[in-house]
């Protein structure tokens, strides 16, 4: 009795607890309705919203009836020239379902009716096709395929335009590419050669081929050894298209007319490549010109190959000119030696940017060192010198000032570091740079270069002045290094001698003996004595 009055004072009597379960359910089976509640707004806000329908039908999973009365609703409410989405997808999912669940007979029916739809779009109608045709193939319905294909590409009696919407979309779809494709694929699958080229032909007449439609039917007449029927295909499909599209057809028609014929037919294949050439653009020209280059290696002239090479050089972008120029270079000098490299060199400096330049100079330089022409390497790090700022550099000058001491004298070592003073002002006056710590390091001079020199280069005398010291004249009078010194000092110009005065180094006086003179100095004695 207590028990039964504490559960009354608490409100907990028999029918309140019933009616808090049943609310309980209530709101319970609410919440499972939730998603097909908001689904049925947005549906009442459009109904036209094929993505919609889609959720709607997957709200449904595992109940085919609700399923399948859903797609019926939809089908029947979906306006095609106001649908959101694809409509063609509704259609696809629906025969699928039915397909799933083993009713290839229905599912039939529903892409029967789907490719009667009046889709706004071709595309559209040629999905429901597609689908159909692979629906056939997935259970082994060749014929039935087949049969299907032919009739989605069956041209109407007055062939309307691709784009003209005032026409269904059933008489525009025989001019679909995806339709053809797959039409192409089933007849080289199942049917026989002659058929497969004659839909080929079809796409042609059509015009709407792909470049890969032209690569596959060029392939298989090629399989079968029709390789002039496949060329004449190839260059069929060049005149269709242009730039950049064409560029896949003239480089798989070279090669394989190349490999075809190789140099029987050379003068047709330099016309080939002429023609590839011509309205050709930067991006694309070098795969060309070396496949061209190739040709008059192995089957035509050495010196054609080298004027291919020298075009190329001109006609490629700006970032492939280093490149081209290395396998220009590389290919002159196996095909006519080093030599013949120079004129290379000298084109690849005057063409090529301050970076490129500065590398082929180096390399320019470098070979005319290993030929013994000192001169000339001289001559070449000199004019390669104004490409290259000492703060960023360090290496070029590293290498001519190794240069210098293994080939030089110490007057070619003076200017060499005239030269790099000079070129460092150049570039200090232009701009001013954010240089690396060890590139300060390396680019600093000391107080007194010549001293740094004297202590730490030995240079060794060219090939010159060693034969021209062993035939000294042993009555020579020694001069003092200081006056040669002092010539080359006056030699040099007022800003070299400025840095000098700069640097601390002063003029030293010292008297000339006697025995320079000679005969003339007893005179020059004699007549002062008389003045006196």
């Amino acid at each position: 009795k207590q028990w039964y009055q504490r559960r009354v004072r608490a409100g907990k009597t028999p029918d309140n607890e019933l009616d808090l379960q049943l609310r309980l359910r209530r709101f319970e089976k609410l919440m499972q309705r939730r998603p097909l509640l908001l689904n049925s707004v947005l549906l009442r806000q459009n109904p036209h919203n094929v993505n919609e329908w889609l959720k709607r039908v997957s709200l449904f999973e595992g109940k085919p009836r609700e399923i399948v009365n859903t797609y019926t609703e939809a089908i029947k409410t979906i306006d095609p020239k106001l649908a959101t989405g694809k409509l063609s997808k509704l259609w696809i999912e629906f025969a699928k379902f039915y397909e799933d669940n083993k009713q290839l007979k229905e599912a039939r029916i529903i892409f029967e009716k789907a490719v009667l739809v009046p889709f706004v779009k071709v595309d559209e109608l040629a999905d429901a096709w597609s689908h159909y045709v692979e629906m056939e193939l997935r259970h082994e319905c060749y014929e039935e395929a087949l049969k299907h294909v032919r009739i989605a590409t069956q041209p109407p009696p007055h062939k309307p335009s691709y784009f003209d919407r005032t026409e269904p979309v059933q008489n525009r779809v025989y001019r679909n590419l995806k339709l053809w494709a797959m039409y192409a694929d089933l007849e080289e699958s199942l049917g026989d050669f002659t058929t497969t080229k004659n839909v080929y032909y079809r796409i042609l007449d059509l015009r709407i081929a792909s470049p890969q439609v032209i690569l596959n039917f060029a392939s298989l007449l090629e399989e079968k050894n029709y390789f002039e029927e496949s060329f004449k295909i190839y260059e069929r499909g060049i005149g269709m298209f242009k730039w950049p599209l064409v560029y896949d057809l003239w480089t798989t028609y070279l090669s394989k007319f190349v490999s075809r014929y190789g140099g029987d037919k050379l003068e047709r294949a330099r016309d080939l490549f002429e023609q590839a050439l011509d309205h050709c653009p930067e991006k694309f020209a070098k795969s060309i010109f070396l496949l061209y280059a190739k040709l008059e290696e192995d089957f035509g002239l050495k010196r054609h190959a080298m004027e291919v090479y020298n075009r190329a050089t001109q006609a490629v972008l700006k970032e492939e000119q280093a490149e081209m120029f290395s396998i220009y270079i590389t290919r002159a000098t196996a095909c006519f030696g080093v030599t013949h490299t120079r004129q290379i060199y000298e084109q690849a400096l005057e063409t090529l940017p301050d970076s490129d330049a500065r590398v082929f100079g180096q390399r320019f330089a470098e070979l005319e060192t290993k030929l013994g022409e000192i001169d000339r390497a001289r001559s070449i790090y000199i004019h390669t010198s104004q490409f290259a700022d000492p703060r960023q550099c360090s290496e070029f000058w590293r290498l001519w000032q190794t240069f210098e001491v293994a080939h030089g004298n110490e007057d070619t070592f003076r200017e060499m570091l005239r030269i790099k003073r000079s070129v460092r002002d150049k570039y200090s006056t232009q701009s001013s740079f954010n240089l690396p710590p060890d590139a300060a390091a390396t680019n600093t001079v000391s107080a007194d270069p010549m001293q740094q020199i004297q202590k730490d280069v030995q240079f060794v005398r060219g090939n010159e002045q060693t034969q021209a010291s062993t035939a000294q004249n042993p009555d020579e009078i020694a001069l003092d290094d200081d006056d040669e010194d002092d010539d080359d000092d006056e030699e040099d110009g007022s800003e070299e001698e400025g840095d000098e005065e700069g640097e601390g180094d002063g003029i030293v006086k010292q008297c000339v003996p006697d025995e320079v003179f000679g005969k003339l100095a007893e005179q020059a004695n004699k007549d002062e004595d008389e003045l006196q």
